[in-house]
Parts: C-alpha cells; sequence; structure tokens
C-alpha cells in the first residue's frame, strides 16, 4: 500500500512531536524514529515525483526547459494594488 504525501507528512509531525516531548523510553523512541525516517523517505520521494511532473510540464516545444513562476496570492494582490 503506497502512503500520500499528507499523511506521510502528518504522521512525522507526530512522530517529530512525540520526540521532542521526551517522554518515551529509548525502544519506543528509536522504534518510531525508524517509522519516522520511513515517512521522510516517502515525502522526499513523493516530492521528488512532482518536481519530474512539473519540469516535463514545463519543457517548450523544442524541449527546451521553460522556467515559469507560479502565481501566488501575493502576486494577484499586487494586480488588484490601484497605486500600481
Amino acid at each position: 500500500m503506497e502512503i500520500k504525501f499528507e499523511k506521510a507528512m502528518t504522521r512525522l509531525e507526530q512522530i517529530v512531536d512525540e520526540l521532542e516531548r521526551g517522554e518515551l523510553d529509548i525502544d519506543k523512541s528509536l522504534k518510531i524514529f525508524e517509522e519516522g525516517i520511513k515517512m521522510s523517505r516517502v515525502c522526499s520521494k513523493k516530492l521528488n515525483e512532482a518536481e519530474k511532473k512539473i519540469e516535463k510540464l514545463t519543457r517548450n516545444q523544442t524541449g527546451e526547459m521553460v522556467s515559469e513562476l507560479f502565481p501566488t496570492d501575493s502576486d494577484d494582490d499586487q494586480k488588484d494594488d490601484p497605486t500600481e
């Protein structure tokens, strides 16, 4: 079964919280640390896959990479600003 990015990230955050509290014994700490490493690898793999898809989608017709910035909410705010 493949773990979704969001689920892996949520679990990784929970693991970090548990480890930071320092209330676990060494065996439990090691066990969830190992799980955290797995979740970190899942997240990294998913981000790399997304980056490759974006890269593939942003190649122009001649196969060259085209750099485009994704619009952000702050970009929209500036467009609506009548002072600019």
